[in-house]
């Protein structure tokens, strides 16, 4: 028999929205095709999130400009998301709620760093905070989604993929597929929003703030499921996306 998930978010649970930048969005240097349609998805979750008094968190990449990623500075990518610069702006779309905590990423020229948790503190950070689910989406599953996942997992944390809130790049066919397999064997626990329950109604801001700080995945289930959505409140989705 299936194991109902305990959906009810507390103040120990964090959304982890990764990278959702302009240089990655269509138009911009990087760009992920289509990461503009997560936009409204994970602007419901992040309502929910609020609602639940749970902690929310936006990572960005925040590259110098000699980054070791470059292909000027012998790496894979073209430059993007150069620090202060507009392709490095969170997209215009997203509402982040106030009280949102901002993570900086990859700002050591020397270092790749494609998890959230990687150099910014922010795990040691959670932990304090007696966390215990992370809720992950955003740009892109096959780098950042996954990598941060795994550190997760590493840290203790129970971890939940948001499938209809994350795309990749699929550089080579089947990276994205391969992410999804790796996150499943590590115990990441697929959701989209059709599996949580009606959000109450949204109460109370903060000011945000920046930091520098199981159950498998289906594989062919991620697909399919993205495409879902809640009934009520979550139909706008529907309605948005035609």
């Amino acid at each position: 028999m299936k194991k109902t998930l305990d959906l009810n978010l507390t103040n120990k649970d964090v959304l982890i929205i990764t990278d959702m930048q302009n240089d990655f969005l269509p138009g911009g240097a990087l760009a992920i095709k289509e990461g503009d349609l997560l936009i409204p998805v994970l602007n419901e979750y992040a309502k929910m999130f609020k609602r639940a008094k749970a902690k929310i968190v936006a990572s960005r990449d925040w590259h110098p400009p000699n980054h070791i990623s470059f292909i000027t500075q012998g790496g894979p990518w073209l430059p993007h998301c150069l620090q202060n610069s507009e392709g490095a702006k969170f997209s215009p779309g997203l509402k982040l709620p106030e009280g949102t905590t901002v993570v900086s990423k990859a700002t050591d020229p020397k270092k790749e760093a494609y998890s959230v948790f990687d150099g910014t503190g922010l795990g040691e950070q959670l932990q304090a905070q007696n966390i215990e689910r992370i809720f992950i989406g955003g740009l892109a599953t096959d780098y950042c989604v996954v990598n941060s996942v795994l550190d997760a997992r590493k840290m203790g944390f129970e971890i939940y993929v948001l499938a209809d809130a994350t795309k990749g790049i699929d550089v080579n066919p089947g990276d994205v597929d391969k992410a999804f397999e790796t996150m499943a064997k590590n115990g990441a626990i697929q959701v989209t929003l059709a599996d949580f329950p009606e959000p109450q109604p949204l109460q109370g801001t903060e000011s945000p703030v920046d930091v520098a700080v199981d159950k498998p995945l289906e594989k062919h289930a991620v697909k399919k499921k993205a495409r879902m959505r809640a009934k009520g409140a979550h139909d706008r989705l529907r309605r948005e996306r035609g």
